[in-house]
């Protein structure tokens, strides 16, 4: 039993939408059962319900109308190229109608009231999938599959977190096994909205960044299934991003350690939420391309491939570096405890952590947007010692990125610091900070943001990952 996804490129016009159908009918034959496959919206149209929305929260009623009018034509032309059957395309043009007429009487409220909650914005946020399935499941029907479109505020209890809601197990488990199954039995190709939820009120969630990707994975652990394919525009997860190398190869596996690692620090293939579920119940992760479905991809799961020196390099940009510096910290109990306190209440999320075994200096990294809160919430905490000199100074160094190295066999493999450092020395890039976690899967290096791609680039060639 597999449980396909396919994202926003991958479902992006109506050529691509009839390329699922021809996956899902090549995957359907091959395994002898028809798979679950979850959608996001069609490239754009998310932003595009957003942007609707909050230009109609703020006054603005001629923006929606229009968005409303390019979705019809985007949406319809799509059908016009993948439902062959004139009267199935029809119906599906007038049920398009229905539902864009209803993203627009709501956003005719919303401009009315003046105001967009979380909750109502969760609404419209998932109209995009809800019109994707309902055209990927009459592609299907065109060549000659059997398919149902099922919305996953059927399937998915949730939280009433909105925009970034957390699946109810049990329920859903309950739910996934009653609802699909029978389909899946009879034959049928059931075709799920992604991104989207429901509280057990039936409330419509969303749940949050990455949201299709986690829709498959839930709905992959609840049934269980016995692997989750996520379909993207690239060959799997790479050893580096080919933007910035271009020589940069796809890895066969990686371990759900690796790949969270890799996906906290930028890789945007898969976001670390999405392997929770899976990791959870031992399921194997394909990553593979729509565009190349013959490419094995990469598996992700629990086992370690020993590759000859590391799995990947991948870099987060536009961060600071705060330090708070001073000799009154010296042997003082719970002033790392005060500073992270302070960051906390900023509301802000640090990606590394440094300090200086004289305990003189705590140095950390976070994204340079929440910056001056957390340097004014740092002040505020250490008034006093900063009055009395206890502390030096809180100090910000903008425009710098944290450059990732990662592999679960690091710890057995002597040498790989230092020619990660030889690497960046022969090109003349400074080091600002190191940190490596007590799992050793990762090696983090700061650099200033104007050398980051440089950096990536030398790492990848002095562990010839081009060779992997």
């Amino acid at each position: 039993m597999i449980v396909m996804k396919f994202g926003g490129t991958s479902v992006g016009s109506g050529e691509r939408i009839a390329n699922v159908a021809r996956i899902t009918a090549q995957t359907t034959e091959r395994t002898g059962t028809p798979p679950v496959v979850v959608l996001s919206a069609m490239s754009g149209v998310t932003d595009s319900l957003l942007r609707a929305a909050r230009t109609a929260a703020s006054g603005d009623g001629i923006s929606f109308r229009t968005i409303r009018q390019e979705l019809q034509a985007k949406h319809e032309q799509a059908i016009a190229t993948c439902v062959t059957d004139p009267e199935h395309a029809r119906g599906l043009r007038a049920e398009v109608s229905t539902l864009l007429n209803w993203l627009e009487n709501i956003c005719q409220s919303v401009q009315t009231l003046g105001e967009l909650t979380p909750r109502g914005l969760d609404i419209l946020s998932g109209l995009g999938e809800r019109l994707c399935v309902r055209i990927a499941a009459a592609a299907m029907l065109s060549q000659g599959l059997k398919a149902q479109t099922v919305e996953a505020t059927e399937l998915i209890v949730t939280d009433s977190n909105f925009g970034n809601a957390s699946p109810l197990f049990e329920e859903t488990t309950a739910r996934v096994r009653a609802r699909l199954l029978p389909l899946i039995q009879a034959g049928i190709v059931p075709v799920v909205t992604g991104f989207i939820g429901a509280t057990a009120d039936g409330v419509p969630t969303t749940l949050g960044r990455g949201g299709s990707d986690y829709s498959a994975t839930i709905i992959g652990r609840c049934l269980p299934a016995d692997e989750v394919w996520v379909w993207t525009d690239v060959d799997g997860v790479m050893t580096a991003d080919p933007r910035i190398v271009p020589e940069a190869r796809t890895l066969p596996s990686i371990s759900y350690a690796e790949m969270a690692e890799l996906a906290f620090f930028g890789a945007k293939v898969l976001h670390p939420k999405t392997m929770q579920p899976v990791v959870q119940a031992n399921i194997p992760l394909r990553v593979l391309n729509s565009s190349r479905p013959d490419h094995p991809g990469t598996l992700v799961g629990n086992e370690i491939t020993e590759l000859p020196a590391i799995k990947g390099i991948t870099a987060i940009r536009d961060l600071s570096v705060v330090s708070v510096e001073g000799l009154g910290m010296l042997g003082v109990p719970g002033i790392a405890g005060r500073v992270f306190s302070a960051v906390a209440r900023s509301g802000a999320s640090i990606l590394m952590i440094t300090q200086s075994s004289s305990e003189q200096t705590i140095t950390f990294v976070l994204r340079s947007v929440d910056t001056p809160a957390v340097v004014q919430a740092i002040d505020k905490e250490f008034e006093l010692e900063l009055m009395r000199g206890d502390i030096d100074q809180v100090h910000a160094q903008s425009n710098v990125a944290i450059i990732a190295v990662v592999d679960a066999g690091m710890p057995g493999k002597p040498g790989i610091a230092a020619r990660v450092f030889s690497a960046l020395a022969d090109k003349g890039i400074n080091i600002l900070s190191i940190a490596q976690g007590s799992s050793a899967f990762n090696l983090s290096l700061v650099v200033n943001q104007a050398d980051v791609d440089e950096g990536v680039r030398a790492i990848h060639k002095q562990f010839n990952l081009d060779q992997v």
